[in-house]
């Protein structure tokens, strides 16, 4: 059930930053292919973050040191521009146009799933 919730707050956030960042669109047809391609595209972006994010914290380290966390920032927009390559390689209509709308999309998508992540519990039958 947990996985489920954290799918669709990651596709509500993704939606937001489509609406507020320039440069992150989902050119679907209808209302129904856009909310599929946003749980499609949500899906990718959570096993990329879980998958590849772990393995760059612990391979640049040194950077996440020097830059004191900003180098976090680089990272969110370049795993959001490998979601948007892996998208389009599986012909879904979601775009991210440059390293800019990525590194704003990332954040957009780091704050807004934060926000939702505190009003909805991830496993709501746990205390």
């Amino acid at each position: 059930m947990g996985f489920l919730i954290r799918l669709a707050i990651t596709a509500v956030a993704l939606w937001i930053t489509t609406l507020i960042v320039p440069g992150v669109d989902v050119h679907a047809r209808s209302g129904g292919n856009t909310a599929l391609t946003l749980i499609v595209v949500a899906l990718i972006f959570g096993v990329i973050n879980a998958v590849l994010k772990p393995v760059i914290r612990v391979v640049g380290c040194v950077f996440y040191l020097l830059t004191l966390g900003l180098f976090a920032l680089v990272v969110n927009a370049l795993l959001f521009l490998l979601t948007d390559r892996i998208a389009r390689g599986l012909d879904l209509p979601f775009q991210v146009d440059g390293f800019w709308a990525a590194f704003w999309g990332a954040i957009v998508m780091t704050v807004v799933t934060w926000l939702i992540s505190v009003i909805v519990p991830d496993n709501p039958g746990r205390r």
